[in-house]
């Protein structure tokens, strides 16, 4: 905020002398840019937020006095050197607007807010940022590599080629105050100090388009260091820089699609004394290279490493490298480096094996008991140069052997006959003819060995372990689950456990996806669909914190659009491109969605023009309004042609794209001309929303029927989800949708990714969630309960379970987790919400529950829902954080008495109205706990049919 907003001299006094009043409104959970207590962020103006709590209902901020200072001890006194201003504002969220910081700074802050009657609360804990190197010169530092080069012919890259190990010794003299170091490496790197491995990282960087910009992280090393010398290590993996010439489906070469070369690293070590002195360590060709120990890395096959070839100390002081080669400038382009503020990738769960298995003589298959991604850690002590090879696989096969073919990279699966006579594999010279995942140790013999891949990760549930001299024990092999580190913000649970068992399949299968980029599948292809993400997107939201993913995301499309500004199938680009408008929709349908659940504004302002820019090059391709190509429904069962389906899907985009225009004008008051321009393509964007839906009515409607296009469920759904058809008509086009799955779809689902989304949020907004409940619960084909009842614990591919082609860990249908958080819990941001401060409290009480529990962390705070029966009441506990408002709706009617914590309803503080509407009561209500008591229907003769809002 700029300085016309500060309070007047007074209230800026009067917030200085902030205190511990009892029952006072307290700041806490203090964040910045979304992060606690980040290390590195390189933005000059990072936003402030944090939690407001109190045990008064309807509470909240009117005054927040802000303190940012240069030190702890500066912060302590009272002293905001850096910023002290004092706002009018409801919101727990400001832009800092103090003095500019230096790279490398720590910056201390704290807050402190008045509640709505003027009293003052006490200062919330203090916290802290730091800022990265700001500036390209910061570094000081030099990209290197080993010096080698890559292979001229694509078999070549099939060898050995060893991953390289450096090092760097250096001398201290001083005693340390505070270390920092900046790193990062392409496509893998991992640190070390000293012997000891740097941070708990692991896959880093996150996958960008490398020409574009490349993410650093920041770490504190201050406990890793000693007086005198010291040793710094490093070591590359080819991760998604240097990959395999693999001619995925037969097709596509990611080598001639990606940036790539050899691996790389840059590294900037900033040591400040308690004299007040520093001392630089940088990448440079000072340093020392040789070949480790991992012989093979590839980012899909697996690795190979060879322990005989282990350098015992190599990245400690006084080792002696004289027979260490110099490393070598590296010199292929690169974008600029940027801060990761995605967060990292760590081991995040740890498995048991659960079963092993000996289907032949000597191969053993150890069952981790689920599927998912990651790695195992191998522990063995057996003779020098025993080869232990690991294949990984989702399935086995009926005598017991393991079953990798669902789980083969792009489908490499055999070989073909080249003009002259020479078989070659369909991945290309020098594949495997199957490109299964594999890891291949082979030991030291000094004992006992611990072994975990570095630069490779899989997805599997099975271990097929080939090589070992005797007969395993279950400790052998440990799962270590991976994943990009997101916060856990939701919980589901309730009293079917079907239910909670979809619910678990589909956490399973989402955290097994997000590797840095939203995957497909985290063995076969790993790329970043756009599809995959529109559909599930809002169910990845409810149970994890996305926000700094998802804006990574954003931004990956906008650095992968194709050079009209055409945004692609997948980000980063790997070459393919039909898909269309549903996979490229990602970009603009992000935004709109961090600004309704994180209060994203600052993504909008710079991701606005290219989302325009794209929308325009669609509307110009297809000036009939009508879309005649691309993906639609994926994987229905019940194909649509894609005008028909992907047309809605445009529709909505213009939508967003004036909801995004119209954000843009509100936040560009202070510039007429530019404010001017948002809102007048706000209006062109909303005709053109207009003019699609008039002309798709006219095309496919049928007002006398209600059915749209083929009348599928897909077909319906897409028409009632994204008003497709006049609300007059909603009625019948809701009808046909009945009458379709109650007649030929037996009350199975027949929709493919946004098909399913579209089908269970339109029955359940429209009264129908009874035949939602009922098309979930299904444990007959198609649907998940038919996936579960077929051993899966995690999401198929497809609807049909498959032994050789499809995927068995793929989040598209994940979009029921969703439904079960927003309509059995009940809990979801209004259509006008901004970072969640508009709740409906919805939740779908019917006679097939007796009770559900629900809980979503909000950026504001808790947010809760849970009702259960006891006898034929029903309780229903709700808690709504400070800075927000809800809806709350109940299946009580006009002459039902409700009670709010043993009162009368309308007789209780924080309860705004209440509105009777047929069976239902709506009330509106303020922060705070509430318990709403009322007589429910019977379970046991009733029929709970919801009435359409």
């Amino acid at each position: 905020m700029n300085v016309q907003t500060y309070l007047t001299t007074a209230l800026i006094l009067s917030l200085g002398m902030c205190g511990h009043t009892a029952h006072a409104l307290t700041a806490a959970d203090l964040k910045c840019e979304y992060q606690v207590q980040p290390l590195a962020i390189d933005t000059l103006h990072p936003r402030l937020s944090w939690v407001l709590h109190s045990s008064t209902r309807g509470d909240e901020a009117t005054s927040i006095h802000i303190l940012v200072a240069s030190s702890l001890t500066k912060l302590g006194r009272g002293e905001g050197d850096l910023w002290n201003a004092s706002f009018k504002s409801p919101r727990p969220q400001i832009v800092y607007e103090g003095k500019l910081p230096q790279s490398g700074q720590a910056c201390f802050w704290k807050v402190c807010v008045a509640d709505k009657r003027g009293v003052v609360g006490p200062w919330s804990h203090p916290t802290r940022w730091e800022m990265g190197l700001l500036s390209p010169s910061d570094w000081n530092a030099e990209w290197i590599n080993d010096g080698k080069r890559n292979p001229t012919g694509d078999a070549d890259f099939y060898k050995n080629d060893p991953a390289p190990l450096f090092r760097k010794q250096f001398l201290i003299r001083k005693h340390v105050r505070r270390a920092r170091l900046a790193i990062t490496g392409l496509g893998y790197y991992e640190a070390s100090l000293n012997g000891a491995r740097i941070g708990d990282q692991h896959l880093g960087p996150a996958w960008t388009r490398y020409t574009e910009k490349v993410f650093y992280t920041v770490y504190d090393v201050t406990r890793q260091l000693h007086s005198g010398a010291n040793c710094l290590g490093v070591t590359l993996g080819n991760g998604w820089y240097n990959p395999l010439p693999l001619r995925m489906w037969g097709t596509y070469n990611l080598r001639l699609q990606l940036p790539v070369g050899r691996p790389r690293f840059i590294a900037h070590l900033e040591l400040e004394f308690d004299d007040g002195g520093h001392q630089t360590v940088v990448s440079d060709t000072s340093w020392k290279v040789t070949d480790g120990p991992l012989q093979f890395n590839s980012i899909y096959l697996g690795e190979v490493y060879d322990a005989r070839r282990e350098l015992t100390g190599w990245d400690r002081p006084n080792y002696d490298d004289a027979g260490w080669r110099r490393p070598a400038r590296a010199t292929e382009p690169i974008g600029t480096l940027q801060c990761q503020f995605q967060p990292p990738i760590r081991i995040t769960h740890v498995l048991q094996t659960r079963a092993i298995i000996e289907p032949r003589p000597g191969t053993y298959v150890f069952d981790m008991g689920r599927n998912f991604a990651g790695w195992v850690r191998l522990k063995l002590s057996v003779p020098a140069s025993t080869k232990i090879v690991l294949r990984y696989g989702e399935l086995l096969n009926k005598d017991g052997t393991l079953n990798p073919m669902t789980s083969v990279a792009g489908q490499i699966k055999g070989a073909h006959k080249l003009p002259d006579g020479r078989m070659e594999s369909v991945g290309g010279p020098g594949a495997p003819n199957i490109a299964w995942q594999s890891d291949t140790y082979i030991a030291s013999g000094k004992g006992s060995e611990t072994y975990t891949p570095r630069f490779t990760f899989h997805g599997f549930r099975y271990v097929e372990v080939t090589g070992y001299p005797g007969h395993p024990t279950s400790e052998m092999l440990t799962g270590l689950q991976l994943n990009s580190d997101v916060e856990r913000v939701g919980s589901f649970t309730c009293s079917n456990p079907l239910l909670n068992r979809i619910q678990e399949m589909c956490d399973n299968t989402f955290l097994s996806n997000i590797f840095s980029v939203q995957s497909d599948c985290p063995h076969r292809e790993r790329f970043g669909y756009g599809g995959d993400v529109a559909a599930t997107s809002e169910a990845f939201m409810m149970n994890y914190d996305m926000e700094g993913f998802y804006a990574k995301a954003v931004e990956d499309w906008k650095e992968n659009a194709l050079p009209d500004g055409m945004f692609t199938d997948t980000a980063p680009f790997v070459g393919i491109q039909y898909c269309g408008v549903a996979w490229a929709m990602a970009h603009p349908l992000l935004q709109r969605q961090l600004y309704q659940y994180y209060g994203d504004r600052r993504l909008i302002e710079e991701q606005y023009t290219a989302a325009s820019r794209w929308l325009d090059l669609v509307s110009a391709q297809y000036p009939s309004h009508l879309i005649q190509d691309g993906l639609s429904d994926h994987e229905s069962l019940a194909p649509t042609s894609a005008p028909i389906l992907v047309t809605p899907l445009y529709a909505e985009c213009a939508d967003i794209l004036a909801q995004l225009a119209h954000i843009c004008a509100i936040d560009s008051q202070d510039d007429p001309g530019s404010r001017s321009r948002f809102a007048s393509e706000s209006v062109q964007y909303d005709a053109l929303a207009t003019h699609i839906r008039d002309v798709y009515r006219t095309t496919y409607g049928d007002p006398v029927t209600g059915k749209v296009g083929d009348g599928t469920q897909a077909s319906q759904s897409f028409a009632l989800a994204l008003k497709m058809v006049p609300e007059q008509a909603r009625p019948l086009v809701l009808a046909r949708l009945i009458e379709q799955i109650h007649g030929p779809d037996k009350d199975h689902l027949s929709t493919g990714i946004f098909g399913t989304k579209f089908l269970l949020d339109s029955l359940s907004r429209a009264g129908r969630g009874d035949l939602a409940y009922t098309i979930v619960t299904q444990k007959s084909y198609p649907g998940w309960g038919n996936m579960i009842e077929n051993g899966a614990t995690t999401l198929w591919e497809h609807w049909q379970g498959s032994d050789n082609t499809y995927s068995q860990n793929h989040p598209m249908f994940g979009s029921v987790s969703q439904w079960l958080y927003q309509w059995v819990g009940g809990i979801r941001p209004a259509a006008d919400a901004v970072g969640f401060d508009k709740i409906e409290i919805d939740p779908l009480i019917m006679p097939q529950l007796s009770a559900a529990n629900c809980r979503y962390r909000s950026v504001l705070g808790e947010v809760s829902c849970s009702w259960r029966r006891i006898g034929r009441r029903l309780l229903v506990d709700v808690e709504i954080p400070i800075g927000a408002t809800a809806r709350l709706r109940l299946p009580a009617s006009l002459n039902t008495p409700i009670l709010e914590s043993g009162a009368t309803v309308v007789e209780r503080n924080g309860v705004e109205h209440v509105r009777r509407q047929g069976e239902f009561a709506e009330i509106q209500i303020e922060s705070g706990k509430y318990r709403f008591e009322f007589p429910g229907t019977d379970p046991d003769t009733s029929r709970n049919v919801r009435i359409p809002h």
